[in-house]
């Protein structure tokens, strides 16, 4: 959590600046809060290093030097954050708007030991240059990973892979090569700019994204849809508070992006949601998965750490609906519920029914405890290797069980392509139950193009990579409430055609 000055600001900034920011992180109460982190973002260096090829503050913008900023902010309470890349030319260099070449290229280790010298406590990294193949890039951001531990100081690892570059974020679970990793595209403040992983990415452009990736999420490595938009305009108050609620269900950095000295009450309610800030972060370090999603009502949940469950239902229409839920779909059991509001504070009870009636692009979030946990979320994966693998491997699925009770009803299965990058795309398949009373357990069979082989699928488990597959339900979405749905999604090397036959069938 924290705050970081490139979405406001630019290449527009300068010491005086970044002390006005911590200033103000600390008397709002931001700080306290949690958000600690503040990111001095590209255009913060001199164009040249010096006679021994060490990085430089620009002297003119932070006359005072890299590391008394860094006292500056440690004695605040507070911790340093600054950018650079590893090719050669940052992206402001990159496109003529920032003078020199002073990429980290051939100096990674000697830069690590510089910003541990200046007390540097995160580090964004942003790949800025078309060049390279998915391989080359975990080959290179890897290289700073390594040069980073080698120095003993705990420095936060965030890397972007997508910038100037085909969209590689989401074709990889990147934790074992950085701490958070971006899934898109660089984020606007706007709602939906039609974009599936393009320059530039709305709010619901980038949830799109990153909710099949929840798989990959766990302590210490998250996925990352970006710096937030919160407080900059472009959007209505109802569609700002969506964007936070969301990113603190996706377990996502909460790093503000707004001019924090003239927020106004409406951006620091949501800002200092406390409710919200709680389920973000959460021990357990789970992302929410996704339960069902219509097109236009969405149901999220994220078991949290306590035995509770905040739950997500997200309007992605244009007109007030209502979206529901039951306690059993989002992995709680027994009979008597008490749910949170997350907004509002209010505190009701329920049997197991979860609803709301949401206004358009607006997201109810409730904590909903009591009951005990029916069935498992996805595990986290182990602790990844420090070895850096180029090769997309797939993730290991649990076994099938379907969630006992109900009458099965009549299930259909639709494809939707997500993501395309030309040698592999993203899909995802959702689940409708037609009938009235609930499946009880789906199979989904679906017959991938010549070429084509799933790398990796979360929220089912398949039997098979290519040609005909089958994917069956995972233990926690078995069970299907009538006319509701669920959804698998799934990365696959080969082109992006639609498999054929896309068919489900239930017991």
């Amino acid at each position: 959590m924290g705050w970081n000055s490139w979405n406001t600001f630019g290449c527009n900034i300068n010491e005086t600046l970044i002390k006005q920011m911590a200033d103000t992180i600390v008397s709002s109460g931001l700080r306290d809060l949690g958000y600690k982190y503040v990111v001095v973002d590209d255009c913060w260096f001199n164009p040249n290093r010096d006679s021994s090829g060490n990085l430089q503050g620009n002297p003119s913008r932070f006359p005072s030097g890299m590391k008394a900023l860094g006292d500056y902010l440690h004695a605040k309470g507070l911790k340093f954050g600054i950018y650079q890349v590893p090719v050669d030319k940052t992206c402001a260099q990159y496109f003529g708007g920032y003078p020199g070449a002073t990429g980290s290229q051939g100096h990674e280790a000697q830069d690590a030991r510089q910003f541990a010298a200046w007390g540097v406590d995160y580090l964004k990294y942003d790949w800025c240059s078309p060049n390279g193949s998915i391989d080359d890039q975990v080959r290179t951001f890897a290289k700073m990973r390594d040069a980073l531990a080698a120095t003993g100081r705990p420095i936060v690892y965030s890397i972007n892979s997508n910038s100037i570059h085909a969209k590689t974020g989401p074709q990889r679970d990147w934790g074992d090569v950085a701490n958070i990793w971006r899934t898109t595209e660089d984020i606007t403040n706007k709602w939906d700019t039609g974009q599936t992983n393009g320059y530039p990415m709305g709010i619901q452009n980038i949830v799109n994204v990153t909710v099949p990736l929840a798989s990959y999420a766990r302590p210490g490595a998250f996925n990352d849809p970006d710096m937030m938009e919160v407080g900059r305009g472009g959007m209505t108050d109802t569609e700002m508070r969506s964007h936070f609620a969301l990113w603190a269900m996706m377990a996502s950095p909460l790093i503000a992006g707004n001019d924090l000295r003239g927020m106004d009450s409406a951006t620091q309610t949501i800002l200092k949601n406390q409710n919200l800030i709680a389920i973000n972060q959460d021990s357990l370090g789970l992302q929410a998965r996704q339960i069902s999603n219509d097109g236009t009502r969405r149901v999220l949940a994220k078991k949290l750490s306590n035995g509770d469950v905040a739950v997500a239902l997200f309007n992605q229409g244009g007109g007030t609906t209502t979206i529901s839920t039951t306690a059993s779909a989002i992995g709680l059991s027994g009979g008597s519920f008490t749910m949170r509001d997350a907004w509002t504070n209010a505190v009701s009870t329920s049997t197991g029914a979860i609803s709301a009636s949401v206004p358009s692009h607006g997201t109810v979030v409730y904590r909903v405890s009591g009951g005990a946990t029916s069935s498992p979320s996805p595990t986290p994966s182990p602790t990844p290797s420090p070895t850096p693998s180029p090769s997309l491997t797939p993730s290991p699925s649990p076994s099938p069980s379907p969630t006992p009770g109900g009458q099965p009803g009549a299930c259909t299965a639709t494809y939707k392509q997500i993501n395309d990058w030309g040698s592999g795309f993203q899909g995802e398949v959702t689940v409708s139950n037609n009938g009235s009373t609930s499946l009880n357990g789906w199979t989904v069979t679906m017959t991938l193009a010549g070429g084509q082989s799933i790398t990796s699928l979360w929220n089912g488990v398949n039997t098979g990579t290519s040609g005909a597959v089958t994917v069956k339900n995972a233990p926690y979405n078995g069970t299907v409430a009538g006319a509701g749905s669920t959804a698998f999604g799934f990365t696959a090397n080969g082109s992006g055609s639609a498999p054929t036959g896309v068919t489900c069938t239930s017991p």
